[in-house]
């Protein structure tokens, strides 16, 4: 069953941090005024791409994993930014270094934390499957070893993933070190520190509706205040405000998970129990059949999912991880030996 729920969580409760970062000082020439609207351009239309045709499609695995590449390609989309700004690493702000890394340690974080919960749903799936095995016989030790797996499925789903329970003081942490470094004078510094936020902004709403999926309570679902100046707002709060209601909706009416397949599962399994418990009559055989055939469906299509947002997310690992390496890379190749820009936020653990 679902948690109580608690009261939405503002993003900035204390106004928008990132208003520093644009100081009036700093004048973007036209080049670097296309280079980021290009940017916020890609940025919007994958938005746009995850708005949901209808309330049906919050929360899908599908959905998850068209999330989660959308993140992938936002991540790349920064590699290329930096590359079209000409801005090379020497030329970095220490605090833009730190920031950048900060982000992505916690992304590899949370990122290892989504995994460890898919790999739970996956070892749940070998219950629903040997559930499908002995319902391929009509024998009464079948059909007892059919309700026990069944009902170790119940168990196992309902249990809780304390790496996921962690989720919400990593985007906690992501939440409290928000305040980007002011721009002195550095109009290219300002462009990437722009795109730097719309991504993180997907990044944050994207993973804390995974937690909330995840943990079956809507404590880590957030709302964020994102500035109307931002070309690429309007996409965004729509997409925010349709997922997030429909989420508290779902909670709010009782649902055992906001997870689509995760649902029909457990509808479906209800719908087992009396052929697994009781004795079925010659007139109903054909009824049971019927719901076995759904069951069989239902649980593909979960393992289908599970497969392919599984993959997802460790393409997304590899995307953060490959980018602070090469940082990493460059800046020990130019500063070799300089341990205030390569100790500190450099060099935080990730927590397996």
């Amino acid at each position: 069953m679902s948690l109580p729920q608690d009261p939405p969580r503002s993003f900035f409760p204390f106004g928008n941090p990132f208003r520093m970062i644009s100081p009036k000082g700093t004048k973007l020439s036209p080049q670097l005024v296309a280079v980021l609207r290009a940017f916020e351009e890609n940025l919007e239309e994958r938005l746009k791409k995850l708005i949901p045709k209808s309330k049906d499609e919050v929360v899908s695995l599908s959905w998850m994993t068209s999330a989660m590449q959308a993140l992938c390609e936002s991540h790349n989309d920064i590699k290329t930014l930096m590359t079209d700004l000409e801005l090379p690493v020497t030329d970095w702000d220490e605090k833009w270094i730190d920031v950048y890394l900060d982000i992505s340690v916690k992304l590899l974080d949370i990122s290892n934390a989504f995994s460890s919960e898919l790999s739970r749903l996956n070892q749940s799936r070998l219950l629903l499957q040997c559930t499908l095995h002995h319902l391929g016989s009509s024998s009464p030790d079948h059909l007892f070893r059919a309700c026990s797996s069944l009902d170790g499925w119940r168990q196992h789903i309902s249990s809780r993933n304390p790496r996921i329970e962690k989720c919400g003081s990593i985007l906690d942490n992501l939440i409290e070190s928000s305040d980007m470094p002011k721009i002195k004078e550095s109009a290219k510094g300002k462009v990437l520190m722009e795109a730097i936020y719309g991504v993180k902004a997907l990044m944050v709403f994207v993973c804390s509706v995974f937690a909330t999926a995840f943990s079956g309570s809507t404590k880590n679902l957030m709302d964020m205040d994102v500035a109307d100046v931002y070309y690429w707002a309007p996409a965004f709060k729509g997409l925010q405000n349709l997922v997030n209601e429909e989420i508290r909706i779902r909670f709010s009416s009782g649902k055992f998970t906001v997870l689509n397949e995760l649902e029909a599962i457990d509808l479906s399994v209800m719908e087992l129990y009396p052929i697994v418990q009781g004795v079925v009559h010659t007139i109903e055989k054909e009824s049971h059949a019927k719901t076995v055939e759904r069951f069989g469906s239902v649980t593909e299509n979960f393992s289908q999912g599970l497969d392919l947002l599984a993959k997802e997310v460790d393409g997304f690992f590899q995307v953060v991880l490959s980018g602070r390496d090469a940082l990493l890379a460059n800046l020990r190749s130019v500063t070799f030996g300089n341990d205030h820009i390569l100790g500190g936020k450099s060099d935080a653990q990730v927590v397996n």
